[in-house]
């Protein structure tokens, strides 16, 4: 049956086979990342959130897996500078002269006056940046993928950008699977009603 279609008081219930394989997971074993040299960091932190759900049981032994996590995930280190430059100037030049000649005698004035100011003011940040991205797949023990996502970060404001990637990971799979479990049990107490 590729989905069940229960009517309850004109209440539709339906579940759909991926639905249905994700909430009877119970146990998981997470398979080894792909990606680079920070896989292995990342995969410890996936496993640390999805046992931090309550929802799984996480097993080192692939044969007594449900389902098994896999995918890649990286975290790239990059530096990122920001530079900015301000100025301001201000010039005033006056000048005034006269000249007076009489038969013998000469009169010559000048004045002058003249006046600068000027600022500048520069400044260069280079921060360091983390960016992590991971992209995995919940996988039955008949090799039919049942549950996928994948998520990226920058780092959130008190963790790294692997952590948030890694709570991401584990609070979609933990709502879509309550999703499912509900699902699963709103099918069957319709169908024990309607029997």
């Amino acid at each position: 049956m590729t989905a069940w279609l229960l009517l309850l008081a004109g209440l539709c219930i339906e579940t759909q086979p991926n639905e249905v394989t994700l909430a009877k997971i119970r146990r998981i074993y997470v398979d080894q990342l792909g990606g680079g040299q920070s896989s292995d960091q990342m995969q410890d932190m996936i496993v640390n959130a999805i046992q931090n759900t309550g929802l799984f049981t996480i097993t080192e032994d692939r044969e007594k897996a449900d389902a098994i996590l896999k995918g890649s995930g990286d975290e790239k280190v990059f530096n990122e500078t920001h530079t900015t430059s301000d100025s301001v100037g201000l010039r005033e030049t006056g000048s005034n002269s006269s000249s007076n000649a009489v038969r013998y005698a000469r009169t010559a004035a000048r004045h002058a006056i003249s006046a600068g100011i000027s600022d500048n003011e520069s400044s260069r940040i280079d921060e360091r940046r983390r960016e992590a991205v991971a992209s995995v797949r919940l996988v039955d023990t008949s090799g039919d993928v049942i549950w996928s996502t994948t998520e990226e970060s920058q780092g959130a404001k008190f963790r790294g950008s692997m952590a948030d990637v890694a709570d991401k990971i584990a609070r979609k799979l933990a709502e879509e699977t309550n999703r499912a479990r509900m699902a699963l049990r709103r099918a069957a107490s319709a169908e024990n009603t309607g029997q």
